[in-house]
């Protein structure tokens, strides 16, 4: 029988090293204690330009927690608006990871998007031959994720070349962890990968029974992750040689790590805690709902939260397992949730959207998106990032002020006469506004002729009744509008009604974003048919 192969009194003898293995182990052999020990701390340091940046999956604290936001919280996120929204190719289950004024994430397309955080504008895009699942790690200026074709990437962070690639034994779903230079990586191949982050050299790899869907979690020297096997693992993050394994007996999904406790949950709706240095069990919690693989905790201020099929986000006593609050968003909250300066942020549960009080669970925003899944926010300097429904939104802050008026034209009107009735939508300041519909209708006492819309290069679209009929009008603007920009649009009717009528116009303008000042945003206008 074969010796195993040992690296600082750890032994290794159910996988087979590699080339790239025995170099790192000879180079082991001669470094000295201390260096050995700065190896394996995962302090988690990255290339970031702030250290509120969420550089991958998990964050650096592999918490799905922003402890460096400050400002969203509790008292103003119900003033979050849409700051912009960008197309970025096809729906998603990859969540992005926003560093350095760049927001990186996949697509359903087979391509990896790098997006200006502050504008949307795509500065470049990554084409690979599968569907991209997996959500992004930045470090040491490269973007690294995994393929559906069974490939793991690394991009040149700024412009988007190629720097390396890792063939795999199936595709590849799992999000990446990037710590001391070491990328971590699962496959549906069954296997966690340790790959060098410069080289994409094989470091090690470790088999397990099922696909590997869990992105992993690297914390003090030591690679968390779960398996379909229904195994949780922790590995020596240096020489992949296996700590120790807790088998829940079913497919683990997402975890997150937090004092020395790691907690995950199961397809079959069990939260569980484990210590972190043993693999035993401290509690467990049972949701009652399906979870699914893309799911996982969030962990903050000693609380656990969770989503589950049943549309319920939970919190969790992180110490105890005691149920604290539910929230019901009425779909399936399967995408993880993120956690920011009090506030828990949930979505997309079929397109929605919701931050919620992290100590009560009340709502304190939502918003509807395109219908999407899975994908995660994040949480980056008072911005939410979030994936759905082939669109990247961003929630801000930022103020957009509508005012609108009508002006009908003429002021005197006879049973036969044409009425054009101008809307014009003016944008205040001080930022862009964004989705701007106007909702009106055809007044009582007259039959629709035409319609038509000048201003914002978007110009946009109007549903209408039929020529001579009666009805609602709503007109989306299909654009941005700068500040002190006008969007008008102008409804010709005809008159039916017999003299002495009055003839009342109303009208609303609504937008994506946080509008300070909403009763400018309605108007009405009356003429007496002569």
């Amino acid at each position: 029988m074969k010796s195993p192969i040992c690296v600082a009194n750890v032994c290794a003898t159910n996988r087979k090293p590699t080339a790239s293995f025995r170099i790192a182990v000879s180079m082991l052999a001669i470094a000295p204690l201390g260096l050995m020990l700065a190896a394996a701390n995962t302090s988690q340091a990255q290339t970031m330009s702030s250290p509120a940046d969420w550089t991958q999956f998990h964050r650096d604290n592999m918490q799905r927690w922003n402890p460096y936001e400050t400002v969203l919280g509790v008292n103003n996120v119900g003033k979050l608006g849409l700051k912009w929204r960008a197309p970025f190719g096809t729906n998603t289950l990859s969540s992005p990871s926003v560093v350095n004024g760049v927001v990186y994430v996949g697509a359903n397309d087979g391509k990896l998007y790098a997006m200006n955080a502050n504008t949307g504008v795509t500065l470049w895009s990554y084409p690979t031959g599968g569907r991209i699942n997996s959500s992004p790690a930045v470090a040491d200026g490269a973007v690294y994720f995994g393929s559906w074709d069974n490939k793991v990437y690394a991009v040149n962070a700024t412009t988007g070349v190629l720097l390396w690639s890792y063939p795999t034994g199936n595709l590849v779903d799992t999000a990446p962890a990037v710590a001391n230079g070491v990328v971590y990586i699962g496959s549906r191949d069954g296997n966690l990968y340790a790959l060098n982050g410069s080289t994409g050299a094989l470091l090690w790899s470790y088999t397990t029974g099922g696909a590997v869907l869990s992105s992993p979690a690297v914390v003090n020297g030591v690679v968390y992750f779960g398996s379909f096997d229904g195994n949780v693992y922790a590995l020596s993050a240096i020489t992949g040689v296996k700590l120790w394994n807790y088998s829940t007996g079913y497919p683990v999904d997402g975890l997150a790590v937090a004092n020395r406790v790691l907690y995950t949950s199961t397809d079959y709706g069990n939260l569980y805690a484990l210590n972190t240095a043993t693999g035993t069990e401290l509690w467990h919690f049972q949701t009652g709902n399906y979870m699914t693989q893309f799911a996982g905790p969030a962990v903050a201020n000693g609380v656990v939260y969770v989503g589950d099929s049943d549309g319920l986000v939970l919190a969790v006593n992180a110490s105890t397992g005691a149920l604290l609050w539910t929230y019901s968003t009425g779909f399936d909250a399967y995408s993880p949730p993120a956690v920011a300066n009090g506030v828990v942020y949930v979505g997309p549960a079929q397109g929605n959207v919701y931050a919620l009080d992290a100590d009560t669970g009340a709502l304190l925003w939502s918003y509807t998106a395109e219908f999407g899944y899975y994908s995660a926010p994040v949480v980056v300097d008072g911005v939410v990032y979030l994936p759905s429904g082939g669109f990247i939104y961003a929630f801000g802050l930022g103020n957009a002020d509508l005012f609108l008026r009508i002006r009908p034209t003429p002021t005197t009107v006879q049973q036969g006469d044409l009425i054009t009735y101008a809307f014009p939508v003016w944008n205040l300041g001080p930022d862009n506004a964004y989705l701007e519909v106007l909702n009106t209708q055809v007044p009582a006492g007259t039959t629709f002729d035409y319609i038509r819309i000048s201003g914002t290069p978007g110009l946009g679209t109007c549903t209408t009744p039929a020529y001579g009929d009666t009805g609602t009008i709503v007109c989306n603007e299909n654009s941005a509008m700068a500040p002190n920009t006008t969007w008008t649009v102008r409804l010709t009717v005809k008159v039916t009604a017999p003299s002495g009528t009055v003839i009342t116009e109303s009208a609303t303008a609504t937008e994506g974003t946080f509008d300070p000042n909403p009763a400018n945003n309605t108007a009405t206008v009356s003429l007496i048919v002569q």
